[in-house]
């Protein structure tokens, strides 16, 4: 199988899926490396990207997903006559930002770093797919723990949670509460540049 095939053979199956898929199972399919997949993809997105294409190729940790290109989305929303969703709200953020960096984490862990009632918030984020219930704690109890989703991903443009920005004040002094201020701040930049991207281009 030549370069050529492998690529449209990984752009049939992330079209046909629509859903994230594994690069490991791709590779198993393809009876390829998994390196050969990852190269395959980076040589699509650089096209799809060149030629200004209706569909770009994301990567999200280790999978990979066919989306529509940002250069349309206004064309998309009239088409489709969807709205867009409404910019998160700053104790939303923080909710996010917490289970982001903590996860998995419990509803009780976010409460004791914010100081405040945040099961409303969390099952907003769940419900839009942000944030997702992953287990549970094996303590008395056993609450549920959450993790954030490949959704929270797209929607603040991160390829995958090592792109988060580092927070050295919590590894300086122990305290988890610092440096979520500025953890929020980077989250909020980057939904504005994501919004920007889809909006403008």
């Amino acid at each position: 199988m030549d370069d050529y095939e492998i690529e449209c053979a990984i752009e049939s199956i992330l079209f046909v899926s629509g859903d994230p898929v594994k690069i490991s199972r791709i590779a198993a399919v393809l009876e390829i490396e998994q390196d050969d997949v990852a190269a395959a993809a980076d040589r699509m997105r650089d096209k799809y990207s060149y030629d200004k294409r209706g569909i770009s190729l994301v990567r999200l940790e280790d999978s990979l997903q066919l989306c529509s290109s940002p250069h349309y989305s206004e064309l998309i929303v009239k088409a489709l006559e969807t709205r867009k969703q409404p910019q998160l709200s700053q104790p939303a953020l923080e909710v996010l930002a917490i289970a982001a960096y903590f996860q998995p984490v419990t509803r009780v862990h976010i409460e004791q770093i914010r100081g405040v009632d945040s099961s409303y918030t969390l099952g907003l984020l769940a419900e839009r797919g942000l944030v997702e219930p992953c287990g549970r704690l094996a303590a008395p109890g056993r609450p549920l723990l959450y993790r954030t989703t490949d959704a929270f991903l797209r929607t603040f443009g991160l390829e995958s949670l090592r792109d988060l920005p580092e927070l050295p004040e919590i590894e300086a002094t122990g305290d988890e509460r610092e440096g979520i201020h500025n953890a929020i701040m980077e989250l909020r930049a980057r939904e504005e540049q994501v919004d920007e991207d889809r909006d403008g281009l």
